[in-house]
Formats: structure tokens, C-alpha cells, sequence
């Protein structure tokens, strides 16, 4: 018990020390902490951003579809039953029935060919099945799929499928999620070089002190404490600024997207960062704000020691 009281003692003199060191010197902790606020807040805007993409967006899933051409000899029946057939089918939200009928009155009146079209003897224009399939449903390889098995009925004698814009969003989101990883990574290492080099710029300006608390027998753990707490305090603070910078982004740009959305005939909410993105901020900040503080004060203070000098 007494050990355990010890160690607290030592790490809550450490931490307090820490803490009455930054808050003196409040002007450059303020720059250090601001500094790598953005950039953690960098990682996560971007994230944010593909998140309400994806949310305004469902992916397009909603304006995916597909077109299935019936044969021109196909009936109307056929046509309806074939229809409530494909509404039963695994991934499919939605089919709407275009009849024969309906495609040559819709032609007549778009066309202006009236007089001609009423010169035809037989409808040339087959009836057509609008298929939009689930938003769980509409990846490229999905809609092939369902493509696979509509067309291989007899009744089928074609189906369109527009793939490519929606393989390249799909793409489009791919990049953005990489640039989202990759850009996490460097601005991690970032972080970690602006800890270490105001940890370092500290340990060199109480040079005296540690050189005074090492000759009269503090361990190199004793004089490292310190700088430790620091880097972790860093870190830490730097998490939650991050999050409250891309919180109050969000919520500044929260009327313009709505009423961007409305002009489109829609209802959109921003949404930003959640309480478990703050947790992870701040745990991620206070491994990183560590390693750097561990990085720098080995280095320095091996460096400064007695026998070193």
C-alpha cells in the first residue's frame, strides 16, 4: 500500500509540476497545442466530409437503376407479372411497369411525330421494367449480378445498366478514404516532431535544473516524469481542440447545406463529429503527444547528463 501511495504521490507531483509549467508559459503552450489541433482536426474534417457525402448522397443509390427490355411480342400481363416477379427479388427496392402502350403515347406527345406513329399498323416499342435496386444492394458487382439473372429470363431482350459514373463515385469515395488514412499518418508524425521538438526546447531551457537534480542523485526517470505528463497534456488538449474545430465547422456550415439542400428539393442535416470521435481524438492524441515527449526527453536528457556534459 505504501509503494502504491508512493508511486501516486510521485506521478501527481509530476503531472502538477506539468501542468504549472505550461500554464506559465500559456503564450507558447497556447501556439503548440494550436498548431497540432489543425492538424489532427485535418483527418477528421476530411472523414466528416465523406461521412455527409456519403449521408446526402445514399451513394446514389436511390438514383441507381436499371432498365429491362422486353421483348416487343411480350403481353401486358406478362409484362405485370414479370414486374411483381422482380419486386420479390433479393436487393430490389423498387420496379415500375412502363407499358408498350404507355412508351408509344409518351414518344407520341415527346416526338411530334403524331401522324406518322398513327400510320403504324403494330407497336414497335417493347414495354419496360424500371428496376431501382436497395441502398445495401447497389455496388457495380451487386447490380451485375442482378443483371446476370434478369436477363437470362426468355421473356428479357435486353438491360441497360449504367455502371460507370457510379464506379467512378464509388472510386472517388475510395480516394478520399485513402487520402483520409494517409494523410492521418503524416500529420500523426507531424504531431509527434512538434511534441518532440517543444519537449526538446524545454529540457535544453532547464538545462541547470536537471543537471542540479542528477548530481544530487535524481534518477533519469525522476527528470523525465515531467516532460512526460507534458507531452501527454499536449496530446491531449490538442484531441479535444481538434474536435471542437471541426464541431463549430460544421456547425457554421449547417444553415448553408440546408438551404443548399432545400434549392435541390431536399432535407439535409450536417452532421458532425460524434462523442466517440472525441474519445478516440484524445487517446490519439495522448499516445502521440507520449511518444514524442518519450522520443525527445531520452534523447535530451541523456544528452545533458553529468557524465555527458
Amino acid at each position: 500500500m505504501s509503494s502504491l501511495s508512493n508511486w501516486s504521490a510521485r506521478h501527481g507531483h509530476a503531472m502538477v509540476s506539468s501542468m504549472g509549467h505550461l500554464a506559465r508559459h500559456g503564450f507558447a503552450t497556447v501556439l503548440a497545442i494550436g498548431v497540432m489541433g489543425l492538424a489532427l482536426a485535418l483527418p477528421l474534417g476530411l472523414e466528416v466530409l465523406v461521412r455527409n457525402v456519403r449521408g446526402a448522397t445514399g451513394d446514389f443509390s436511390d438514383a441507381v437503376g436499371m432498365q429491362v427490355y422486353l421483348k416487343t411480342q411480350v403481353s401486358e400481363q406478362t409484362a405485370r407479372q414479370l414486374a411483381q416477379n422482380l419486386r420479390g427479388h433479393a436487393g430490389v427496392a423498387e420496379v415500375t411497369l412502363i407499358t408498350a402502350a404507355q412508351a408509344l403515347e409518351e414518344f407520341r406527345a415527346q416526338s411530334g411525330f403524331g401522324a406518322a406513329l398513327d400510320a403504324l399498323t403494330d407497336n414497335p416499342l417493347p414495354s419496360v421494367l424500371i428496376v431501382r435496386p436497395t441502398a445495401d444492394a447497389a455496388s457495380p458487382d451487386q447490380l451485375e449480378t442482378l443483371r446476370q439473372a434478369v436477363i437470362a429470363w426468355p421473356e428479357v431482350d435486353a438491360v441497360q445498366l449504367d455502371r460507370d459514373w457510379l464506379q467512378r463515385f464509388g472510386a472517388l469515395l475510395d480516394l478520399l478514404r485513402r487520402i483520409l488514412w494517409i494523410s492521418a499518418a503524416l500529420l500523426s508524425a507531424g504531431v509527434i516532431l512538434v511534441v518532440g521538438n517543444t519537449i526538446r526546447l524545454e529540457i535544453r531551457s532547464r538545462g541547470a535544473e536537471i543537471e542540479i537534480t542528477q548530481l544530487v542523485g535524481g534518477s533519469r526517470a525522476f527528470v523525465r516524469r515531467p516532460f512526460l505528463y507534458a507531452g501527454v497534456l499536449y496530446g491531449v488538449a490538442a484531441g479535444a481542440l481538434a474536435w471542437g474545430i471541426v464541431a463549430g465547422a460544421t456547425r457554421a456550415l449547417a444553415p448553408d447545406a440546408a438551404r443548399l439542400a432545400a434549392a435541390y428539393g431536399q432535407s439535409y442535416s450536417l452532421v458532425g463529429p460524434t462523442l466517440d470521435e472525441l474519445g478516440l481524438l484524445v487517446l490519439g492524441g495522448l499516445v502521440l503527444g507520449w511518444i514524442g515527449a518519450v522520443l525527445a526527453s531520452g534523447y535530451e536528457i541523456a544528452r545533458s547528463a553529468p557524465g555527458n556534459a
